[in-house]
């Protein structure tokens, strides 16, 4: 993953254009603005796409550390964050909000798992792991709040869209922040020496022989 710390920070850059798109669509009470530009078909076309390339990135990221054990969980980031990106882009019709918060809630319970398994992992290692545990318990928070959204405990009023963009643009300017945070922490200027020496004694072990063991 240390390898690969530019794709999380290119998943936070997009997130935080994703994030800025909610809250442009805002004014400063709440309601929504540039009506013309919201409505347009090609304003949830462009925020599908950066839905589906950040997701598209994560899965990249996971994929290419595939023999890290939690590595499944980004990738299931990934795969939530793409169909998320996949409805807004190509779907016509009406769009509950109740299917994107489960998707968030799929996102932000990967992420959050992730963060506190990889602060774990590396705690002797990351500079700053308390920041990246304290993420993963803010993105497990976000993941509970959304499920309340889901199973309607916590009601949204149903005359207030911006309402809804607040909480959309909210949770995606703190993934941003996780993301990046986490690329800040995993690139090999913040990571101590002695695990990139212990990843490189890795790669280089070859891998042992079945006949051998015979």
């Amino acid at each position: 993953m240390i390898k690969n710390w530019w794709l999380l920070a290119l998943c936070g850059i997009l997130d935080a254009i994703y994030s800025v798109m909610n809250f442009f669509m805002q004014r400063p009470d709440g309601s929504l603005t540039l009506r013309t530009f919201v409505n347009h078909r090609s304003t949830l076309v462009d925020m599908g796409m950066l839905a589906l390339a950040a997701g598209v990135c994560t899965l990249a990221a996971a994929t290419w550390s595939s023999r890290k054990g939690a590595s499944w969980l980004l990738a299931l980031n990934g795969l939530a964050c793409t169909a998320l990106g996949l409805l807004l882009a190509f779907r016509t019709g009406p769009l509950a909000f109740r299917t994107i918060a489960l998707l968030i809630v799929v996102m932000a319970m990967s992420a959050g798992i992730y963060e506190l398994a990889t602060a774990r992992t590396l705690r002797r290692h990351l500079r700053r792991e308390w920041l990246l545990g304290a993420a993963g318990v803010a993105s497990v928070g976000f993941a509970l709040t959304f499920l309340a959204f889901v199973l309607r405990w916590i009601a949204l009023d149903p005359e207030s869209p911006a309402q809804t963009l607040h909480w959309l643009g909210s949770y995606f300017g703190f993934s941003a922040i996780c993301m990046l945070g986490m690329a800040l922490a995993l690139t090999p200027t913040s990571t101590g020496p002695a695990l990139r020496a212990s990843l490189r004694a890795k790669s280089a072990c070859p891998p042992p022989d079945p006949k051998a063991a015979r």
